[in-house]
């Protein structure tokens, strides 16, 4: 691990559940997997979401909804 990698609570094909808290500018929805961010195209706010993680940076996640668990 480098200098400024923190472990990251989350891997590229993992399948998290996610609460989508608020929405962005792009129509991403943004949630939380133990602090760190992850954005979900297609989500909205207050959705309960199976979201597959896609690709992990440094202080986020990108995710894929695969489903609405709960509104």
């Amino acid at each position: 691990m480098g200098r400024f990698q923190v472990p990251k609570p989350v891997e590229i094909g993992d399948r998290v559940k996610v609460r989508i808290e608020s929405e962005n500018g792009q129509g991403e929805g943004i949630g939380r997997v133990e602090d760190f961010i992850v954005f979900t195209k297609g989500a909205k706010t207050d959705e309960f979401c199976l979201v597959k993680i896609k690709d992990v940076k440094r202080t986020f996640a990108i995710g894929e909804k695969l489903q609405i668990i709960k509104e």
